[in-house]
């Protein structure tokens, strides 16, 4: 029976399905259904049938029974706390249980479907744009509350936490995640449900989506009376993170690069001559014969098996770097490319990337992709007992960013390519969770909507050292947990431009070192200069290898700080697991804005650079060069004690305290206490 012949007309225009709400004008067929409770998703296509695809939706545990009412005029589907209706020309208002408006389409109509006049202006809040020859370039215009916040959409460098005004691009790019749950002080949480490539921008007069290539408009909205019962009905419906092994809540140790299994070895036991905690340590990319050869070069990691077992033996997981990409030159191009497991292009010879080598990046939209990649790094690297990777290079990044020139097994990069993330972390996930493996996590580089469900610990990308990148990374992470991605890490100190005798560097270091502590992974990694003097020259190691990045590698003041940090973080472990427990159980994200702990305090909205780490941790990065002061806000309702001096303050205040180089500022709620060293 096709999808038209199942509407139960009612009145001709409006209709229920089930349990479904559905519209029909023209060629449009618009379905309003429940999804989770207190939750509706929408869909509207002008094909024929109605795209099947879920994309980050998962199918509802709990089966909610709506009350529908159809009229000639118009009808109304409400579930639980939200509410919409829909009127003669198809415009949908979306309400709380109050009554009160969440979100309402823009949309003037110069005539109704009786011929009425309605208005002079004619602009369309569905807008589906053919495409000639193709499918549709889809609009969707919402009318904007200028006094609304709203926060998450994944991380794009720039240092606003409130994204109210803000044009994103929804696309992936080498440090940009676009992960598109947007959360809003009205009340109400929404998921642009649609990987295409494209837009949105939140106007002070209209709120815009638009993706660039599409078959329907898919989109899934929330109502809540907090931010958190929001945040969890979101995890509900889009999957939540494992719960994170032990392990991975201590300090990971990393740069760009270690050359030979020696050179890392001989880290490792360093910090253990030392007596400092550390937890992971990582092998970075081109430690490999070619690209696309996921496996050891035996020149310079003669004995990875003995390897890992002395790592394993002082108590270190190894992390291995994967890349995407596979060389013209590897030993598995000829087979992936005449199995149709590579990426293709639209025109032009196939070519996605040239960074060291001509190649293009492996299919993971396509299942057989997958799986023959999994493979190929179980036999060389989980069977000799490796269990967490590093999938770099995850948006994918392509050498030029045409996404219309890029086609997937699934369909056009510019029509489907936001899902590549999701499915690269699905790759080693399946895997993994095929062999037995629980607490499954990898670190990626990029995420989109239900990411986290395949063990997904995104970093902030390949970022500069500078403080105001390092103030961009405070955004990126708080809005990422409000997007539904709790598992979250930057490069300690930055990516790009640190010379490791800059006493400006060191400055940068230590405050961000800091952070690092009270973020949900602690990671160090780098690409720090001067440059290393090459090892070798076959294979990966024509790729550069940057100075030293351990904790030693700088002043013996600096040394003292990173060490002390190193202590505390492996003394708030514990604390630690308690919020990760929260995050596996309810979505809860690790570190998140002040609002979410406190969203009856109208000042927790408007703060954007401090954090709550957990519910009885509030912390405050030093993101200024120089700065030894800083003035925060404490909360109304709780009580709060500096974790340092022990002075304890009433909230509904705002406090300039001292923040010395070796001391981030910390305050504790109700009691609890922190094990600093003073």
């Amino acid at each position: 029976m096709a999808f038209q012949d199942e509407i139960k007309e009612v009145f001709g225009y409006f209709g229920q399905r089930g349990n479904a709400l559905c519209y029909r004008y023209e060629a449009e067929w618009l379905v309003i259904e429940p999804w989770g409770r207190n939750s509706l998703r929408v869909r509207s296509t002008k094909q024929a049938e109605m795209p099947k695809e879920d994309w980050a939706l998962l199918t509802p545990e709990e089966i909610c029974t709506p009350e529908i009412e159809t009229r000639e005029d118009g009808g109304s589907i409400t579930n639980g706390k939200i509410r919409a209706e829909i009127n003669l020309i198809g415009k949908l208002t979306f309400f709380n249980e109050k009554g009160e408006v969440l979100l309402e389409e823009y949309l003037r109509n110069r005539k109704d479907m009786f011929g009425s006049t309605c208005s002079s202006l004619e602009v369309e809040a569905r807008e589906f744009k053919p495409i000639i020859g193709g499918d549709y370039r889809l609009s969707m215009r919402f009318i904007s509350a200028p006094k609304e916040k709203l926060y998450g959409m994944g991380q794009y460098q720039q240092p606003y936490l409130d994204v109210k005004g803000a044009d994103l691009e929804l696309a992936h790019r080498n440090s940009q995640a676009s992960v598109p749950f947007v959360l809003s002080s009205l009340g109400y949480g929404f998921l642009w449900n649609n990987p295409a490539i494209g837009r949105v921008n939140f106007g002070k007069n209209i709120t815009t989506w638009e993706a660039f290539s599409t078959k329907k408009l898919d989109y899934w909205i929330t109502a809540g009376d907090t931010p958190a019962e929001i945040e969890e009905a979101y995890a509900n419906a889009t999957g939540k993170v494992p719960m994170m092994p032990d392990y991975a809540m201590g300090f990971w140790q990393c740069k760009l690069r270690y050359q030979t299994q020696e050179e890392l070895l001989e880290v490792a036991r360093e910090y253990k001559r030392r007596n400092l905690p550390i937890s992971v340590i990582v092998v970075d990319f081109f430690h490999w014969p070619c690209q696309g050869e996921w496996k050891f070069d035996p020149v310079y990691w003669p004995d990875p098996d003995a390897m890992i077992a002395e790592l394993k033996e002082m108590g270190i997981e190894l992390m291995v770097s994967i890349w995407p990409t596979v060389d013209y030159r590897s030993e598995n191009f000829r087979e992936m490319k005449g199995k149709g497991l590579l990426i293709r292009v639209e025109s032009g010879y196939p070519i996605s990337m040239d960074f060291q080598g001509n190649t293009l990046h492996y299919d993971a939209t396509n299942p057989e992709a997958r799986e023959y990649v999994w493979q190929k790094a179980k036999q060389n690297y989980y069977d000799k007992g490796i269990r967490v990777f590093w999938l770099d290079e995850a948006e994918p990044e392509y050498t030029v960013y045409d996404f219309e020139n890029y086609r997937y097994h699934l369909g056009p990069d510019v029509q489907v390519g936001n899902i590549y993330p999701v499915m690269y972390a699905k790759t080693f996930f399946d895997g993994m969770q095929k062999e037995g493996q629980e607490n499954i996590i990898n670190l990626l580089r990029c995420a989109w909507a239900g990411s986290q469900k395949y063990g997904a610990l995104v970093w902030s990308g390949d970022i500069k050292s500078s403080f105001p990148s390092m103030k961009n990374q405070v955004a990126a992470g708080l809005n990422m947990g409000i997007a539904g991605i709790p598992w979250w890490t930057t490069d300690i100190g930055g990516f790009f431009g640190a010379n490791v005798a800059d006493p400006n560097f060191h400055e940068l270091l230590v405050r961000w070192f800091e952070y690092g502590c009270f973020c949900p992974v602690m990671r160090l990694h780098g690409y720090r200069w001067p440059l290393q003097p090459q090892y070798g020259t076959t294979g990966g190691a024509a790729c550069v290898s940057g100075a030293p990045n351990e904790v030693w590698s700088y002043t013996e003041e600096v040394y003292e700080i990173l060490s002390s940090y190193l202590r505390l973080r492996e003394n708030i472990r514990p604390y630690v697991a308690k919020q990760m427990q929260k995050a596996h159980e309810k979505g809860t994200p690790v570190m998140r804005p002040m609002f979410y702990d406190f969203p009856e305090d109208e000042i927790c909205w408007e703060t954007e650079t401090q954090y709550m780490f957990g519910p009885d941790v509030l912390v405050k990065p030093v993101t200024d060069a120089g700065a030894t002061k800083v003035c925060l806000y404490l909360p109304n309702g709780s009580t709060w004690r500096n974790a340092w001096t022990k002075e304890e303050y009433e909230g509904g205040r705002w406090l300039t305290i001292d923040a010395p180089l070796h001391q981030i500022p910390l305050f504790t709620r109700n009691g609890y206490e922190l094990p600093v060293e003073g």
